[in-house]
């Protein structure tokens, strides 16, 4: 099938031994006769919505035969082939897929064209994700493998693929490491009895916590020492909440909702402070932080903002992009509390915000009718991820990108005592 969209070429093909299973689709990540090779970046796109679709889908070279392959090569269009895999002749597994195909490939043709993309800066990578990765890989160089790891180190599945690759093992509770083990605990911070547990268990432990959430681990301390009822703003069930909270187990209080404010009992309504964790949207804090100051108006504030300098940047770039772009994609996992918040951010400008941990996540209906696409990501989401994105979308025709910055970021933070000189 050809149009102005893009070039399709669908076609059934025999299986190998050992190869996909009859009725499989393979997509082209590029097609060669040994002589000329087509690619085919967009593959990742239309592979995640075969996938989608219910299909059984592998991306990879295609070979191929016949003199078909020039004219596509002498064809400046967008390019897509699949292949849906027959076990032999009375088999019908593999035209079955090609017809449950057809939507898919139908809703690529329509998602080709030109496009702007808008990269929003900054983005990706904070210096605490930074300093939380190199920790554990120092920590591998240094000790071997295995390290294992308490909670993900960061809210990222390919930062964590990536680790375990190295030989990191991520572990929900420390009662999953063995006696005397090293064990590092993530950028998201631990509660004091955690610390106390791995002490009593002889865990070597290394301390990758944000030295931003650090800081409100501190003030947790302080305010509960002087007596304080402490409004915790945050999430719960999120690491850094539950190890906010650890510091101050009787003298704190997690804040989600407005009626949550309205429900705290301090003992001295004089003695009222509220934190938050780092991670959340800036007017999402501060409608909270009203509704305390407002019931509360002695209630003590952070020493300085709780939430970190990346997801305020991170939130303010989004911004710069959004109001331009006909859609905001997000790189990000889902339990990644900052990538969230930028796609909410997004939409309460009025654009519509997806978040997608890759280019497979990217529904193609998404992008028709969407010849502006705004690109941020998430402070725990690597930068690669980025190029990713762009790369996709350039499968589908040409792309021009522009990259709106908002501030320079050149922080850096000092690794534990144990890595200094790794």
């Amino acid at each position: 099938m050809s149009g102005l969209g893009g070039l399709i070429d669908s076609r059934i093909a025999a299986g190998l031994a050992g190869g996909p299973n009859p009725g499989d689709i393979v997509v082209a990540s590029q097609v060669t006769d040994g002589v000329t090779t087509v690619t085919c970046p967009s593959a990742p796109l239309l592979a995640g919505e075969l996938i989608r679709a219910g299909l059984r889908v592998d991306t990879g070279p295609v070979g191929t035969v016949g003199d078909w392959l020039d004219a596509m090569a002498g064809d400046d269009r967008p390019v897509a082939v699949i292949r849906a895999m027959s076990g032999g002749p009375g088999d019908s597994a593999a035209l079955r897929s090609l017809r449950l195909a057809g939507p898919a490939l139908e809703r690529w043709h329509e998602a080709c064209g030109p496009r702007r993309v808008l990269l929003a800066a900054p983005r990706s990578f904070c210096a605490g994700v930074e300093r939380a990765i190199e920790i554990v890989e120092l920590a591998l160089r240094k000790y071997g493998a295995p390290v294992y790891v308490r909670k993900q180190i960061v809210h990222n599945t390919h930062v964590v693929a990536d680790l375990e690759r190295l030989g990191a093992i991520f572990v929900d509770e420390l009662d999953e490491v063995p006696d005397g083990s090293r064990v590092v605990f993530s950028a998201h911070g631990v509660s004091p009895e955690v610390r106390r547990e791995a002490a009593t268990r002889g865990l070597a432990a290394i301390d990758a916590t944000c030295p931003l959430v650090a800081k409100v681990h501190a003030e947790a301390r302080r305010f509960a020492a002087d007596g304080y009822l402490i409004a915790l703003i945050g999430h719960a069930g999120h690491e850094e909440v539950e190890g906010t909270l650890g510091e101050a187990p009787r003298s704190a209080a997690l804040v989600q909702t407005p009626a949550d404010v309205a429900r705290l009992e301090p003992a001295d309504p004089g003695k009222v402070a509220y934190l938050m964790q780092t991670t959340l949207a800036v007017s999402e804090a501060a409608e909270l932080a009203e509704a305390i100051t407002h019931r509360f108006p002695a209630a003590r504030a952070p020493g300085s903002d709780d939430i970190c300098y990346a997801t305020t940047n991170r939130q303010q770039a989004v911004l710069a992009i959004a109001g331009e772009s006909d859609l905001v994609l997000v790189a990000g996992s889902a339990n990644s509390s900052n990538s969230v918040r930028l796609v909410e951010t997004a939409r309460r400008a009025g654009t519509p915000a997806y978040l997608i941990d890759g280019p497979g996540d990217i529904e193609l209906g998404w992008l028709s009718g969407a010849p502006v696409v705004g690109i941020t990501a998430g402070a725990s989401a690597p930068p690669a991820v980025v190029d990713q994105i762009i790369a996709a979308l350039g499968g589908l025709g040409q792309v021009t990108v522009e990259e709106i910055v908002v501030a320079t970021e050149s922080v850096q933070f000092g690794l534990p005592k144990e890595l200094k000189h790794s």
